[in-house]
């Protein structure tokens, strides 16, 4: 406990009590503090906490040369470049609203999200890989690319309401017909710097709304979860305190900067502890280990997919990770099987777990430090530990948890099965402009639904059993598709596997498994099948089998399978092969 303390004691003297602030006012905070410390490596240059402090900052004054207005929202549709950060920091010090978008969006996705975020603006990239993002804007915003247009204010006939659409270009393309990033810098010059000042000071509510994050819609359809500066900011200092992450760490991640756990867990927690954030546009293996090397990376961050592509990778031994000690796999519970490779493979001291959500601020449970393997490998952790940034009601913590019957509601007492629920200074309000939604998710007192299936411990550990809206019944026997994923997960020939519950017209449901071979190994449905047999209850074995490719499984760009998708792709490989039931 002692050497916990210590590691921690950086921590608890800059805050012996919380300090209220927006984003931009903690990060003016941290940068004073690590001026001249490397806060960002990419794979061509290093920028110290100094330098995009002030870039944020010219990026703030273009942007009020523009008219953006406090509380308005801007939609988001950059990739892991600087620019991000950069970009958010200054909405942050105008008072404006952030809203990141995923980017794999199609057309017809990104004008559903520009309508119902009701954004004002919108900051892109031209291009990401094979998305071609120049060729969406012309379809939504023609108006934009007309050779013959008057000086007068953008008007856009599909959206009303945009003012300004600005393209961010890493290779340095120009598009006259587009307001180009760089150029918020040169607006820079007509606003002065007390004018800068008093739009930040004027819009300093920590409680405003800052970030709308729309979630990944692994069930249903995707909602604008509306998160407060101050909400981020106490949830990740719970999270620096628990995990007692040490002053100056280093920190590779591919995960998206568009998505809470890289938001609030990657970068703010960086600025924290006055860390270092690697990252690269996107997840290339190789380059991955090159970043890793080359930066002296201390943890990795990610998601149990991209884990398991960097375990996986033959050259691994060409790399010095000597400097690397642990990693923290996060969003889906990693399979026991990936954690020891991960360990024995990546040489770690330790790997940690957690468990959250968008709407219960990011993290609700992590591993702590110490914990034993076999503990992490079968947890999602426990509560964080009590802070100044927690409620005194609720003993310091940030959350109040407890699990009930997802039909009664009732709570239920430790060591069973139910959803877990929670409120806290960190817990959203609810979604932008979903009523109905937010009756049937957060009560009167403040208890939001996760949706999420868990065994609360006696000893204080969390379990992670499933989604509610996963669960299945098939002949009347309710079926945990992550119970049948974990059996099935440490058969050797197996590298992941998904299980969904699809339409039967006597069962009312059954079991249908997509199941990646690790390479060059072979299998027959009836071999599963078999072991299945040995290892379960017969109303659990799946009544259908995929062998897929990872291609063909739709994850979001975090990690997460869409099981809903899985379902729609079962139907269809069962008319195109036509498959037959296995007795």
């Amino acid at each position: 406990m002692e050497d916990f303390d210590q590691r921690i004691r950086y921590l608890t003297d800059d805050y012996p009590e919380w300090k209220r602030r927006t984003i931009a006012g903690h990060f003016d905070h941290v940068a004073e503090l690590f001026a001249d410390r490397i806060f960002i490596c990419t794979p061509d240059r290093e920028y110290t906490y100094a330098e995009i402090q002030k870039r944020s900052q010219l990026v703030a004054k273009g942007l009020l040369f523009l008219g953006l207005k406090p509380r308005e929202h801007v939609a988001m549709l950059i990739g892991n470049y600087p620019e991000f950060i950069v970009f958010k920091l200054a909405l942050s010090r105008i008072g404006a609203v952030a809203v990141p978008l995923n980017m794999l969006l199609t057309e017809r996705e990104i004008s559903f999200f520009l309508e119902d975020s009701d954004a004002v603006a919108v900051v892109f990239n031209d291009r990401l890989g094979r998305q071609d993002y120049i060729k969406i804007m012309k379809v939504l915003f023609p108006e934009a690319f007309e050779s013959d247009k008057t000086i007068r204010m953008p008007f856009f006939s599909r959206f009303p309401k945009i003012r300004n659409i600005i393209c961010f270009s890493p290779m340095g393309e120009s598009y006259p017909e587009l307001l180009n990033f760089n150029s918020l810098y040169d607006l820079a010059a007509f606003i002065r710097d007390e004018e800068l000042s008093r739009a930040q000071e004027a819009t300093c509510y920590p409680d405003d709304i800052f970030d709308i994050m729309y979630t990944s819609g692994t069930t249903a359809m995707p909602k604008g979860a509306m998160l407060s500066h101050d909400m981020c900011l106490r949830n990740v200092y719970a999270y620096c305190v628990t995990r007692a992450i040490e002053k100056g760490t280093r920190i590779y991640s591919p995960l998206p900067f568009y998505h809470i756990f890289a938001w609030n867990f990657v970068i703010l927690a960086a600025s924290f502890v006055g860390g270092t954030v690697i990252f690269h546009p996107q997840f290339v293996i190789s380059q991955a280990f090159e970043l890793i090397e080359k930066y002296g990376a201390n943890e990795i961050i990610c998601v149990s997919s991209m884990l398991l592509s960097l375990v996986n990778y033959p050259e691994i031994e060409k790399f010095d990770l000597k400097q690397l000690t642990s990693v923290f796999c996060g969003a889906a519970p990693a399979p026991l099987p990936l954690q020891q490779r991960a360990k024995e493979v990546l040489q770690l001291e330790n790997l940690t777990v957690g468990y959250g959500l968008t709407e219960g601020g990011g993290a609700i449970t992590i591993s702590h430090p110490g914990e034993s393997e076999k503990v992490v490998a079968t947890h999602i952790g426990r509560m964080m530990l009590p802070n100044c940034s927690g409620l005194p009601e609720f003993g310091w913590q940030n959350h109040q948890l407890k699990v009930v019957d997802p039909v009664s509601l009732k709570e239920l007492p430790r060591g069973v099965e139910g959803e877990l629920v929670c409120r806290g200074n960190v817990v959203i309000r609810g979604y932008y402009k979903r009523p109905d939604i937010n009756a049937e998710t957060i009560d009167k007192d403040g208890w939001l639904r996760t949706g999420d299936l868990v065994i609360w411990q006696e000893d204080g550990f969390f379990q992670f059993t499933g989604r509610s809206k996963e669960i299945y019944k098939t002949s009347g026997e309710n079926v945990v598709p992550k119970e049948i994923e974990e059996v099935l997960s440490v058969y050797p020939k197996i590298n992941q596997v998904y299980l969904v519950g699809i339409p039967h017209p006597v069962m009312g449901e059954v079991g249908a498994a997509f199941i990646e071979l690790k390479p060059g190994e072979k299998a027959t449905r009836r071999e599963i099948i078999n072991y299945c047999k040995e290892n379960m209850a017969k109303f659990k074995i799946p009544r259908y089998v995929f062998f897929v490719d990872v291609s063909e499984l739709p994850f979001t760009a975090t990690g997460k399978i869409k099981k809903h998708k899985l379902v729609e792709y079962a139907g269809q490989l069962l008319k195109e092969s036509g498959q037959t039931d296995l007795e």
